[in-house]
């Protein structure tokens, strides 16, 4: 399906047909739009989320049945499913309506103290990690392999540096990938969020970490993964209380470094990415570099 056909009108119909208790409430796109899923406010009190495309159908199921179990346990609210929409004619497959949880989208101008922001949000983490992992969803393609070895992204990061040429330093970027590689996860499997971004993290009106949303890659493996924020979001003094707030040895930072490096160099490499997109991915993969000559 045309993932630009997925508007609010055709949220309306949906809702209007199977839960027509619902059908009188106005439906609107959210403030920012992810790529995965097309989310709606409905009425005051909710939202529709629609999976974008056929790869990311399958975090629906994984959503409904885990997030309500997570909620209890985090400092933080997170989504949680309020009904579960089935495919129609005009749309594929299974979809959700949610919990509207009040914030707006993280960007840097709006946090007040991006020390402390960094500190709740490590605090989230360990949280997640402390929940019982029994039974939860292993890492693996349901989660696009995050929390997962990062072998499985080695030759598309290989690749991506040898295309990019001069426009990165490739020695020492293959030096921090084969850091990266060489510190090896050994601890039992834990929560991860999957896709720590602004995006998916919402502030409040005095600027403080309120809520973390969007769950669709999570899963139960090596969380270095929920680390790549400390790149793409943190830096300097804010980035060195993350760190020392999490539970994460050398050898999780390195892999943290090399999930935050592996997107860099993909995104830069990519035709289909945005001029902001690409000037944002140079910044992080040069802030990664760096701090990796450095270590």
């Amino acid at each position: 399906m045309d993932r630009d056909l997925i508007d609010s009108a055709l949220a309306a119909r949906l809702v209007a047909t199977q839960f027509p208790e619902w059908s009188g409430l106005p439906v609107v796109p959210v403030e920012v739009n992810g790529w995965d899923n097309r989310t709606f406010r409905l009425g005051d009190t909710m939202t529709v989320r629609l999976p974008s495309a056929e790869g990311y159908v399958r975090s629906v199921e994984k959503e409904n049945t885990w997030l309500p179990r997570l909620a209890p346990h985090l400092p933080l609210p997170i989504p949680v499913p309020l009904a579960l929409g089935v495919p129609s004619s005009e749309y594929p497959w299974p979809w959700s309506v949610r919990r509207w949880i009040d914030g707006r989208i993280t960007t840097r101008d709006r946090i007040a103290d991006l020390d402390a922001f960094a500190r709740d949000l490590a605090g989230f983490l360990v949280a997640l990690q402390q929940i019982s992992a029994t039974g939860g969803p292993q890492a693996g393609a349901h989660c696009f392999y995050r929390g997962a070895p990062l072998e499985v992204y080695d030759t598309e990061t290989r690749d991506a540096i040898a295309a990019l040429g001069p426009r990165i330093d490739a020695a020492t970027a293959t030096a921090a990938w084969e850091d990266a590689l060489t510190a090896a996860w050994s601890g039992p499997s834990v929560w991860f969020h999957g896709d720590v971004a602004a995006n998916n993290l919402l502030v409040d009106g005095a600027g403080r970490l309120a809520a973390v949303i969007d769950f669709g890659t999570c899963g139960v493996g090596d969380p270095a993964c929920d680390l790549v924020v400390a790149w793409t979001l943190l830096d300097g003094a804010s980035r060195e209380a993350f760190r020392s707030a999490m539970p994460a040895d050398d050898a999780m930072w390195a892999r943290g470094r090399g999930w935050a490096l592996w997107k860099a160099l993909i995104t830069i490499d990519s035709p289909d990415a945005t001029p902001a997109a690409t000037s944002e991915a140079t910044r992080v993969a040069a802030d990664v570099l760096e701090e990796f000559s450095r270590s």
